[in-house]
């Protein structure tokens, strides 16, 4: 997947307006515009199941704690991501997104689906979905981004300051178990919810991945999972999130490393 960042129409940044419009990617399908931050898991899933289509976005970095007023406009609740689709029409949250490409891309091409062709096997997938996006992140991966990656870009105002070492201990707590129901998964299943990839992987990856760049993850013990997000990392819709940076805050030495 190639991603282009771009600044939208009508925001004004350091002094200077950038217009930007919709190109067109493959298959005739017009190019689509993410909302996103770098360091958001549910930003990293989106990004990784459409780099599973081979399509390319537009990237937009947008600090959700500005409220900016066209931000807004899109989405009231100034949360992220949120895709802009066909006629602009705007897409909000990652399991939303998710049920669109299905139905838009997955649909047409089975065999890139990441939803299994069966109920049962649709409904685990959602499941870990759930499980990666919205528990982990409530336990971990939200905590952690707030205290060492936002806190420092924050103005003390909008919530800015001194990171919480209380939060990062309690966090730091939980990536073990988070750590040891992957490597079960992974040590009991091809794929952590059957016989193929699917959203389940992307969204374990996107947080898995957050939390590797940070240097916040101990593979020691948990060689399954540490394999199975070798081979995620393999692949080419991860070489973006790979390339990734955080001003100020350098990724942990091994990575961007495929053979850790």
């Amino acid at each position: 997947m190639t991603c282009r960042r771009v600044e939208p129409r009508g925001i004004v940044t350091a002094g200077r307006t950038e217009d930007w419009h919709l190109g067109n990617a493959t298959d005739h399908l017009p190019m689509l515009t993410l909302f996103h931050h770098p360091m958001l898991a549910a930003c990293r899933f989106v990004r990784l199941s459409f780099g599973e289509f081979g399509e390319e976005l537009v990237l937009i970095e947008e600090k959700p704690w500005t409220r900016r007023k066209e931000f807004l406009a899109l989405n009231p609740a100034a949360t992220l991501p949120v895709l802009l689709a066909e006629s602009d029409i705007p897409i909000v949250g990652a399991p939303v997104i998710a049920e669109y490409l299905d139905e838009t891309r997955g649909a047409l091409k089975r065999d890139r689906r990441l939803l299994a062709e069966d109920p049962i096997g649709r409904a685990e997938i959602r499941r870990l979905v759930d499980w990666y996006l919205v528990k982990t992140e409530a336990e971990v991966t939200r905590h952690l981004v707030r205290e060492r990656v936002l806190k420092p870009l924050m103005p003390a105002e909008m919530g800015g300051g001194s990171p919480d070492s209380t939060a990062i201990r309690a966090a730091r707590s939980n990536i073990r178990q988070h750590m040891k129901y992957t490597n079960w998964l992974a040590g009991t299943r091809p794929w952590l919810a059957g016989s193929r990839i699917s959203f389940a992987d992307l969204a374990a990856a996107a947080a898995i991945s957050v939390l590797d760049y940070l240097g916040e993850i101990d593979w020691t013990g948990n060689n399954s999972a540490r394999d199975w997000y070798t081979r995620v990392k393999s692949r080419p819709s991860f070489r973006p999130l790979l390339a990734d940076r955080v001003r100020g805050l350098s990724p942990a030495a091994h990575y961007a490393d495929l053979d850790f």
